[in-house]
């Protein structure tokens, strides 16, 4: 089919233009051929569409979708199981509405956390999706370590929900942010063979129609890797690390910046990248990331 769709669409393209003999365009002579050209192409492309169908029929029934945690066949791909949706804690107010900490309770409207009131960061706010429990730190470490870069979209989903205040415009009509994911060490990257946070910040990008700079901020030096370290190591560790790329914040024209990660810890990382930001330049800094950690939270 697909073979004599091209044959007559090239015959009507070599034969379509008038020529020497001044008999007009095939076209005009024999209009039953553009009639049946047309057809052919209403056919075709009805045919192809079957095919995609009884293809993906076909895959879902030798790999059928499963659940991105346990492996439970699902209905469909990049989705979690009804069982592991349930563990899973969406991080929903009430909270903190500088470091995006959940409340037990609603402490009413400007309430802030203990550590947004004796240590603020750097940044302006900071939301999660999902609280870091054993659900969420699996499909962090499958992500992260085991080779699994397509859960990055089940990630991002859930990000672009728990993001929409952040992706709004500080002021009306003004500047859309920029996402900008956590930079690897390109020793690291060339290990891993890709950067977590850059998939997390694309996707989002994808699904909300925002900007992604990956290049904006590079990590200047390997870092210990921060699992077992505790607050003050994890800001030892991570501080002077990252630098901004000069020509690559031209570009930003001013816009502001959310920071992209998989999860938040003790926020060392993102605010050594938001004070980089602001050394820079860079007004207004929040941070996005797919989970956090929250003491005392149930695990299971």
């Amino acid at each position: 089919m697909i073979a004599l769709m091209d044959m007559f669409e090239e015959t009507v393209k070599t034969n379509g233009a008038g020529g020497d003999s001044g008999c007009g365009p095939v076209s005009l002579r024999f209009p039953w051929l553009r009639l049946l050209w047309g057809h052919l192409c209403r056919v075709g492309r009805l045919c192809m569409g079957a095919v995609r169908l009884l293809g993906a029929g076909i895959l879902d029934q030798l790999y059928p979708p499963v659940c991105v945690h346990c492996g439970a066949v699902t209905g469909q791909p990049d989705v979690l199981c009804p069982s592991c949706w349930s563990r899973l804690r969406p991080i929903t107010r009430p909270l903190c509405p500088v470091t995006g900490v959940p409340f037990g309770y609603d402490l009413g409207e400007g309430a802030l956390s203990a550590k947004a009131i004796a240590d603020p960061p750097p940044f302006a706010r900071a939301r999660s999706a999902v609280v870091h429990n054993q659900v969420a730190r699996t499909l962090v470490s499958r992500l992260k370590f085991g080779d699994r870069p397509e859960l990055a979209k089940f990630c991002a989903r859930l990000m672009v929900a728990a993001g929409q205040e952040l992706f709004a415009p500080q002021e009306m009509a003004g500047p859309t942010p920029v996402l900008v994911p956590v930079p690897l060490h390109r020793f690291r990257h060339w290990q891993r063979r890709y950067n977590q946070s850059g998939l997390l910040a694309r996707e989002v990008a994808r699904q909300c129609g925002l900007t992604c700079m990956e290049g904006l901020v590079r990590r200047t030096r390997p870092t210990r890797p921060q699992i077992g370290l505790n607050a003050r190591q994890r800001a030892r560790n991570v501080q002077g690390a990252f630098a901004v790329h000069g020509d690559m914040l031209a570009r930003l024209k001013g816009r502001p910046v959310i920071i992209v990660d998989d999860v938040i810890t003790t926020g060392s990382t993102v605010g050594a990248i938001s004070r980089a930001l602001h050394r820079a330049g860079v007004a207004h800094v929040d941070v996005l990331s797919f989970s956090r950690v929250v003491i005392g939270a149930d695990d299971s």
